[in-house]
């Protein structure tokens, strides 16, 4: 009899794979897995029959080739204003039929505080060539949200999930020097490298759980597998390409009950305009934050400015890291003029589509004219 393979993420093979395949594989690799078994010092076979498992189990989310999308499609984080009884009702529609919102979340805070009657939370994708403001116009009407705030990135200072690895880590930890920061100017693909993006960035199936992952993607894009190897690697070297990740079920529990994390947080700060970079680096080097962003509040949110996300299994050691940035912060001199924190609730996690033909598809059976749709 076959013997059942451990699945969840606290089997120490699993987590040692994990701590690595998160979000540790920068870039495009030819063979991704392979990269994983070498930082993880586990033997390929075996990160491979481990991933493959915890894929089939469902603890594995998705394993993917990720984009940076803000330099490849219009984004935006955006707050949601809704009456209390449309609330479940709009995060259904937007988690289940826009493939252009990416992380459907229902927010709270502790108190009554500038912006808490924003619930609803997306980040959205429009892709090269289309409004956002018209897409969320449309949405708007469609969900009957009174009110909604737009706040594109400016910058990045934080990007990569790594559940697993940032468990039980202190409060306080960061990096010996300031966080990079990373642009969000939109790169221009011609048609090849968007015929070679769509099936790059496509999720994995377990079958193609493999040692060569790419040869189906490369008979799909209709190129050679060397012509798609190459066409990839020059996207990569254009920044357009992210990491190779293993996203895990991190909000709903697994089948045996495990959850990766309980709380998710979303941080927000008011820095003196000026300092956005120098504070969204101070921030950015911290271990704990999955991301970290300059994003213009306005007025809804009391014209905060920086904003960071960080998860963990407990309550009290979320504000903890809050707190040891924040102290941190003053520590170098730059004065939080105001800071709030969003409590993550109800949510529903998927990539954003930004291919542009998608975009004039849905809007056709939408029912909608994809040239009113379009950026002016």
């Amino acid at each position: 009899m076959q013997q059942t393979l451990p699945i969840e993420v606290t089997d120490p093979l699993n987590a040692r794979i994990l701590a690595v395949s998160e979000d540790r594989i920068a870039g495009f690799l030819e063979n991704p897995f392979a990269e994983i078994a070498r930082v993880a010092d586990v033997p390929v076979e075996a990160v491979l029959e481990r991933l493959r498992a915890m894929l089939e189990a469902g603890v594995v989310r998705r394993i993917r080739q990720t984009l940076m999308a803000t330099n490849l499609a219009s984004g935006a984080l955006v707050a949601w204003r809704l009456p209390t009884e449309l609330l479940d009702e709009g995060f259904d529609r937007l988690a289940m039929d826009d493939p252009f919102s990416g992380h459907v979340v229902i927010r709270s805070t502790d108190a009554d505080t500038p912006g808490s009657v924003y619930r609803l939370w997306t980040t959205l994708k429009v892709p090269q060539g289309f409004s956002i403001e018209r897409h969320c116009d449309l949405l708007a009407s469609r969900i009957g949200a009174q009110a909604y705030r737009v706040m594109p990135a400016k910058r990045l200072f934080a990007l990569g999930v790594g559940h697993v690895r940032r468990k039980g880590m202190e409060p306080g930890s960061r990096t010996d020097s300031p966080g990079v920061v990373i642009d969000t100017q939109i790169v221009k693909l011609s048609a090849l490298e968007w015929q070679v993006l769509g099936p790059l960035k496509r999720e994995l199936s377990p079958d193609e759980v493999t040692t060569s992952p790419w040869r189906t993607r490369a008979e799909e894009a209709g190129v050679t597998y060397e012509e798609f190897l190459n066409v990839a690697r020059g996207l990569a070297a254009r920044g357009v390409i992210g990491r190779f990740s293993t996203f895990l079920e991190h909000v709903k529990p697994s089948a045996a009950g495990t959850r990766v994390t309980r709380y998710n947080a979303l941080y927000h700060w008011r820095v003196p305009e000026g300092r956005e970079i120098e504070a969204g680096r101070e921030v950015g080097r911290h271990h704990i934050l999955t991301h970290a962003y300059w994003r213009e509040g306005g007025p809804e949110f009391a014209n905060v400015n920086i904003m960071a996300v960080a998860h963990g299994a407990e309550k009290a050691t979320v504000l903890a890291h809050k707190e040891a940035i924040d102290r941190h912060l003053e520590e170098v001199g730059i004065p939080v003029l105001y800071t709030n924190v969003f409590w993550g609730g109800r949510s529903e996690i998927k990539p954003s589509e930004i291919m542009p033909h998608a975009y004039e598809a849905w809007c056709l059976a939408q029912g909608v004219d994809p040239g009113a749709m379009r950026a002016r």
